[in-house]
């Protein structure tokens, strides 16, 4: 059992030592085998569940691609939203603009037409 363990990756003793509680080696051959077999088939348990696809899906149940068209979908929504938005700012614009007056003199000069009265 010694030489299994020496002959595994760091991260897999950690995993081994985290799981026993203590060091692995610490345990007698037979408590290390069984907790070696119990994680092997809990790893198993987790393949077989991942594998699983669900017949029926949930509101949070969502593939990747499923949750890029509803991105997708809203990005859409907002972009008309911008558009018509913009399409309606011209006709705003005039409408906010005061109206050019006809410009009319009332007196001045009739000599030179200035903003000032002739003397005449």
């Amino acid at each position: 059992m010694n030489i299994f363990i020496d002959g595994l990756r760091p991260q897999s003793k950690q995993l081994l030592d985290a799981s026993a509680r203590g060091k692995i080696k610490l345990k007698t051959p037979e408590e290390a085998m069984e907790l070696i077999e119990n994680m092997d088939a809990s790893d198993r348990a987790i393949l077989r569940d991942r594998s699983h696809v669900p017949t029926k899906r949930s509101l949070l149940e969502l593939s990747s691609q499923d949750a890029m068209l509803a991105k997708n979908k809203l990005l859409v929504k907002q972009l008309e939203s911008l558009t018509e938005t913009l399409s309606k700012l011209p006709t705003q614009l005039q409408a906010a603009q005061p109206s050019q007056l006809a410009i009319i003199q009332v007196g001045g000069c009739s000599i030179c037409g200035g903003a000032h009265e002739s003397s005449c």
